[in-house]
């Protein structure tokens, strides 16, 4: 390097130097010294033209200190100095501008006064830029220049990989270096005008740094006002037009508010601007597609365009889970809409009350009702601004993904940070304003023992812990006790979270008939094969109810979309008059009408697309890979057994199934591989869903069977296996194998099992299933079997089962006989085996017909009647079965239905011999949220006080929708009326009427429904008919009654023992301005005419009775 110095005259200095790269650095705020290579005495005045072609080189910070910096070079003050540098080192950087006051040391000077102009080309390898400094302390700096200098610099930068040139606020497009360097040498070789120049180029400098400012301030005084649209407008200009200038006036911006002690802003403007923009922008990117059942590779859609609304209803059951999955959808897709309260998605957090808050949601609903797509949409509506904008932060967390961490000791920010590296920095406990969602979805797939009880407490969010303690501390509220809650489970898991913890009960209904129809719509945008398709499916009862499921709606479009384009291939190269031919005219066999059928049609279809995608050709006929359906087949089964949906690689690998060519089997495996930003979460493995998993199940068992020559259920037996097992043999005992099930977890399993021996289904497999068809002889005997275990009277749930699997085998004559005894009126007086009985609640649960009333006396009057039909009942919105000689043993039954889902309102259970225990049980079933019932009719069941006491702790518990009560000639005693009204002076109650004629009530009972009546209580009609009340007993009635809470519209005090001082005390009260009373009876009482005359007294114009029954 050369160096030229010159008293008060111009000089310049050339450098060239070599190198291929630029990088930027970060703007810097700190006030230490920094070394650097050249100094400008202060006070000379410089104006620099750089070129810089540097791979590395960077721009050293402004420094704004009043002290000296360090530097290679000085110039004298005073100096102009006029510098053209060439420079070839290595190791050259352009440094900062120095704005201080004081001296700063450097390697070579120039004097004061000197004007220096250079004009620099930087080509070094390991050149780089500085940041910003505006600290008062000494930077170091390649120049430094004294006290009153000036400089001018133009940077001109060609290199491949620099970034970040220097704002250019001239009007002019920019000269290339060579020719700058010789205009500014030219500009500024007169000493006097260039000074003269200086300061309209600073005042104008400063005008467009202070615009420049004061905009940026102006957009993050609205972002922190969350001046709505605005805002979000801001926030997205500035993160897609993101610059080093940008930035540097947010830095600056931070620094300033942070030295204020504005903490909250400051941390509010980083959080919107940086931290919350680019969560949302990575949810968007995450969330925005959706794969529709098996999507081929890179094949997506959005989910905006098949979206379809999922109806999600308030509560959900809390009994012990005695049903498959299918069974629960074939229950609730017959229930009222109407009785149910529905909840928008969006509004999950949102409290029916002001007063009560809402942390932590559990929502529940079967295998593939739209769970996971319904957490989707709540994600993008956030992310795109649409709803729910009050919270912070969202953070989808599945089980299925989290159970890879499982052996991992994090803390809850290290877990953040893992799925979401975005937020790294983050610090969720420095704000109290936060609000934070996590959203843990698919608790079913959760491998943690999720022991509430059992784990330690965390508080400290950066405390690590394994993650079974970080998730029970979550949900219980030690960790983030601000933060909302949403889990996702299946019915089976929903008791994993122990129900103290969950504030609010939802379960997803899947889609209504509306909906089916509408989904089918958006997936066909032809809208006559769309019609046609819809027209297919309502046409099988089975098919239609099972596109309650959303992924069945998609395995049923599929299936028949391919059946339709096939057929229009073939009639295309057939006559044109068969052009027309529609799927209802189609031959049977081609056209799926059994769950059983639509399964296969779905499995072949899957593996000729399979075919034509590996091996580039499309045939008619199935090629099969035995081993790798065998394979897939006994993944499907053990996992099923295990009650399995989510599998991981030690599980394929158990299975004989390479983990690293798991994607052969993607045709019906869906492989779900996540990996994003270079963090591997994991691979995890699943079935498109449940029913596909015991379809492949089911297939295994009979090809385990045709290739071992024994039962797939021998497998883990003790007992030596049968080599030579007939097929008959097998499935007698998958019959038993699905009986044993507490839950029903093997009744779809065994559907398709038996559905499968039949020739009809296996010709669709030719080529696959090698042994034998079940023959005639086999076929009846297994049909005969079925019949027999339903003789040995197993649950309504198992019997149910069992009749649809005779329907999957196309035996119908169970049904034909009862739908001739229903026609011929004969039930009500004939006996039907327990067979027929299951059959008789087969048909009228796939009867067509909504059920809105059913009357147990048209059929039979028993127990065993009511216990047979519970699955029907449970269906209809009233019942009545009173006068049916019902005895304690049906109360279990009905307890079971009124704790499950169903759809019923009124239950009439009147003069039966029930007495407390009976009651106790029906209680049991009506303290469940669960239960919706409204009028409960108990008249004449002959039970006591304890009864009355079950009663009041099932209103307790669940208060909200029980409206009418009838405990007539049921006699309480004082301690079960005590009970009752205590009960019911709680304004949840929503009791309106309650009948207790004939109790045996005396005149102390009256005492304590005088307080009732005087409380919050939502009573409006009271029936006291045939009670030995006495006068006395009214007394204490109209003390409640003239109380200005009193809501009473209707009094029965008929046959009460009554004379003409009730009468007075009743005309005082009808007399009060705070009387709602509008219909009172007092009929069959020894009133005289004294008595009523006293009573017309009261009518005057304050009077609002409107009825008034006197008659003795």
């Amino acid at each position: 390097m050369s160096e030229e110095r010159g008293n008060d005259s111009p000089s310049e200095m050339r450098l060239s130097l070599k190198q291929s790269s630029v990088s930027g650095g970060m703007p810097n705020f700190s006030e230490n010294k920094k070394s650097s290579t050249k100094s400008v005495v202060s006070g000379s005045l410089v104006s620099s033209s750089v070129s810089v072609t540097s791979d590395q080189s960077r721009r050293e910070p402004l420094n704004f200190s009043d002290k000296k910096s360090p530097s290679a070079g000085s110039v004298v003050s005073g100096s102009l100095v006029s510098s053209s540098v060439s420079v070839t080192s290595d190791q050259s950087r352009r440094e900062p501008l120095n704005f201080s006051d004081k001296k700063s040391p450097s390697a070579g000077s120039v004097r004061s006064g000197s004007l220096v102009s250079s004009s620099v080309s930087v080509t070094s390898d390991q050149s780089r830029r500085e940041p910003l400094n505006f600290s008062d302390k000494k930077t170091p700096s390649a120049g430094s220049v004294r006290p009153g200098s000036i400089v001018s610099s133009s940077m001109s930068v060609k290199s491949d990989q620099s970034r970040d040139p220097p704002l250019d606020f001239s009007d002019k497009k920019t000269q290339s270096a060579g020719r700058t360097l010789d205009s500014d040498f030219q500009t500024h070789s007169n000493h006097k005008n260039f000074k003269d120049n200086l300061l309209g180029i600073f005042q104008e400098l400063e005008n467009k740094i202070i615009n420049f400012l004061k905009n940026e301030l102006e957009r993050f005084r609205k972002i922190l006002q969350k001046d709505g649209t605005q805002e979000k407008d801001f926030v997205k200009d500035f993160n897609e037009n993101k610059c080093s200038i940008k930035e540097a006036a947010l830095e600056l911006t931070l620094c300033f508010l942070r030295e204020m002690k504005q903490h909250e802003a400051a941390d509010t403007l980083e959080d919107d601007l940086i931290f919350i923009h680019q969560l949302k922008c990575s949810l968007k990117n995450k969330y925005q597609c959706v794969f529709e059942g098996i999507a081929k590779q890179g094949d997506s859609t959005l989910l905006k365009n098949i979206y379809t609304d999922l109806y999600i209803t308030q509560g959900c059951s809390e009994q012990v889970n005695i049903e498959h999955e299918v069974r629960q959808i074939e229950v609730t897709s017959r229930r009222h809409e109407s009785q149910e309260i529905p909840v928008e998605c969006t509004k999950l957090f949102e409290a029916p009350e002001k007063d009560k808050q809402i942390r932590t949601v559990l929502t529940k609903g079967v295998a593939g009702i739209g769970k996971s797509i319904s957490v989707q949409k709540f994600i993008m509506d956030w992310a795109e601004g649409k709803e729910n904008q009050d919270i912070s932060f969202m953070f989808p967390l599945p089980f299925r993904e989290m159970n890879l961490k499982e052996t991992e000791k994090l803390s809850l920010m290290d877990l953040i940070t893992q799925f979401f590296p975005e937020t790294k920095g983050l610090n969720l406990t420095r704000r109290n304003r936060f609000k934070v969602l996590f959203i843990l979805d698919g608790l079913d797939e959760c491998r943690l023992p999720l022991n509430f009880g059992g784990n330690v407490t965390r508080a400290d969010i950066l405390s690590p812990s394994s993650l079974d303690v970080l998730l029970t501390n979550l949900v219980n509220g030690n960790l983030l006790p601000s933060a909302l809650i949403w889990i996702t489970t299946r019915p089976a898991a929903a008791s994993k979270i122990p129900p103290d913890y969950i504030d609010r009960l939802t379960e997803i209904r899947g889609f209504s008939d509306t909906q089916k129809v509408e989904y089918f719509k958006k997936r066909f945008t032809d809208e006559n094969q769309a019609k046609e398709i819809i027209d297919h499916v309502k046409k099988s009862k089975s098919l239609f109810i099972m596109c309650h499921i959303p992924v069945f709606c998609w395995i049923s479009a599929t299936v028949f979309q391919n059946i339709l384009e096939e057929k229009r291939k073939n009639l295309k190269n057939n006559e044109a008059g068969d052009s027309s031919k529609t799927l209802q005219e189609s031959n049977a066999e081609d056209t799926p009408k059994t769950l059983t059928q639509m399964y296969t049609h779905f499995l072949c279809f899957q593996i000729q697309q399979s075919r034509k995608k590996y091996d580039g050709e499309y045939t008619p006929d199935v090629s099969w890979d035995k081993d790798a359906i065998l394979s897939l087949g006994k993944l499907a089964f053990h996992q099923l057994e295990k009650n399995n949906l989510i599998f991981y690689d030690t599980d394929l690998e158990a299975c004989g199934i390479n983990a690293s060519k798991a994607s052969v089997y993607s045709s019906m495996c869906t492989q779900i591989f996540k990996e994003e930003r270079g963090i591997i979460v994991g691979t995890m493995y699943c079935f498109v869903h449940l029913s596909i998993q015991e379809f492949i199940a089911a297939l295994y068992a009979h090809l385990f069977l045709d290739k071992n020559k024994t039962s797939v259920f021998a497998q883990d037996s003790t007992e030596q296996a049968n080599k030579n097992e007939a097929m008959v043999d097998l499935l007698k005992t998958a019959v038993d194998k699905a009986l044993e099930s507490d839950n029903g977890h093997l009744d779809l399993f065994l559907r398709f099992f038996l559905a499968l021996s039949l020739q009809s289904n296996r010709q669709l497999l030719r080529g696959l299933l090698t042994q034998q068809d079940c023959n005639e002889q086999d076929y009846k005997e297994i049909v005969q079997y079925i019949k027999l275990k339903l003789e040995d009277n197993p649950s309504p749930e198992r019997s149910i089962n069992l009749l649809y699997c005779l329907n999957e085998m196309n035996d119908q004559t169970l049904v034909e006989e009862i739908q001739n005894h229903l026609s011929k009126g004969s039930l009500s007086s004939g006996d039907l085996s327990p067979s027929q009985w299951s059959a008789l609640a087969f048909v009228l649960l796939t009867s067509e017909e909504e059920l809105e009333e059913f009357e147990l006396q048209k059929f039979k009057k028993s127990d065993e009647c009511l216990i047979r039909l519970s699955s029907v009942i449970r269906t209809s919105k009233r019942a009545l079965l009173n006068d049916c000689n019902l005895t304690e043993k049906s109360c279990p039954a009905l307890a079971t239905l009124l704790g499950s889902d169903n759809s019923l309102k009124e239950l009439n259970i009147n003069n039966n011999n029930l007495q407390d225990s009976g009651v106790k049980k029906i209680c049991s079933g009506l303290k469940m949220l669960k239960c919706e019932l409204e009028i409960l009719r108990l008249s004449n069941c002959s039970f006591t006080e304890e009864g009355y006491k079950a009663l009041a702790l099932a209103l307790r518990s669940n208060p909200s929708h029980l409206i009418e009560l009838d405990l007539a000639g049921n006699d309480p005693r004082q301690s079960g009326v005590n009970q009752l009204t205590n009960v019911l002076k709680n304004g949840y109650c929503k009791l309106k009427i309650l009948r207790l004629n004939d109790c045996n009530l005396t005149d102390k009972c009256c005492s304590v429904l005088s307080k009732l009546l005087g409380s919050e209580t939502n009573l409006k009609e009271l029936n006291m008919n045939n009670n030995n009340l006495q006068d006395s007993g009214v007394t204490y009635l109209c003390t409640g009654l003239k109380n200005k809470k009193c809501k009473l519209e209707i009094l029965r005090l008929c046959k009460c023992d009554l004379t003409e001082k009730s009468c007075s005390d009743l005309a005082s009260v009808l007399n009060s301005d705070s009387s709602s009373l509008k219909d009172l009876d007092l009929s069959n009482n020894d009133l005289h005419d004294s008595g009523v005359k006293l009573l017309s007294e009261g009518l005057r114009e304050k009077c609002k009775l409107q009825k008034l029954s006197h008659q003795f």
